[in-house]
């Protein structure tokens, strides 16, 4: 597989072409933003931490009958996955109140809610992913019923395989965002899942192992994702 010109950059990865028209090479940086972008900085080894944390899981998963993107890890960065059309839809799957659902339901961080919430977002910065629900993505033709229907069967599934799997870690998934895309007719789990797009709380103290301490500036940032790695893959 021969890697070729630059296709696009984010906040958090470079994606490249390849010889292979059906498959494309992500480079993970240690570029960190929060707010929208309104907060940016470096988490030293984030990159590294973010490729293997969503390979392991995408194996994981894969593993549970998930379909995902990943392919190959190539190196500590790199990573070739196939090439999908992203779904311009975040769902964010919440287990405890956190983040902007505290803030903008007035509950109080860390409350267990009653029942698991899936919660969709227009994946568009200049708008500031705004909050949508599935008469928005029908009358804006984002995805399909039958494809949103995949979709939250996917994010329930990923939500118990991942809960379950992070406990026996000593890890609680407190919520997670989720990307999915269209790869030969069908849906499919891609982008990431790490400590950048999920908050990890250890269960016997309550701590921060995520990308919350880059932005509430709470200190040991790197060494919460090295921590995320260590208990995941013992390094």
């Amino acid at each position: 597989m021969k890697k070729l010109e630059q296709i696009y950059e984010g906040k958090a990865k470079r994606v490249y072409a390849t010889d292979d028209p059906q498959i494309v090479i992500v480079d993970y940086k240690d570029d960190a933003t929060a707010f929208n972008g309104l907060k940016k900085g470096t988490i030293t080894g984030k990159g590294v931490v973010n490729n293997k944390v969503s390979n392991h899981f995408f194996r994981l998963l894969g593993s549970k009958g998930i379909p995902t993107h990943f392919v190959e890890q190539l190196s500590e960065r790199e990573t070739a996955v196939k090439r999908v059309e992203i779904l311009p839809i975040e769902v964010i799957v919440r287990n405890r109140a956190a983040g902007s659902f505290s803030k903008r339901m007035g509950v109080a961080e860390g409350t267990e809610l009653s029942s698991v919430i899936l919660e969709y977002s227009y994946k568009n910065d200049a708008l500031g992913d705004p909050f949508i629900n599935s008469y928005y993505i029908r009358a804006l033709n984002l995805a399909t019923d039958a494809e949103m229907e995949q979709v939250k069967n996917y994010s329930l599934r990923i939500n118990d395989i991942l809960r379950e799997y992070l406990w026996n870690l000593g890890i609680e998934l407190i919520d997670f965002k989720l990307e999915f895309g269209r790869c030969d007719g069908k849906v499919i789990l891609a982008d990431e899942i790490s400590p950048d797009t999920c908050r990890f709380w250890d269960r016997a103290t309550g701590k921060k192992l995520d990308k919350d301490r880059f932005r509430q500036d709470l200190g040991e940032v790197e060494e919460a994702y090295r921590e995320i790695i260590r208990r995941l893959m013992g390094e």
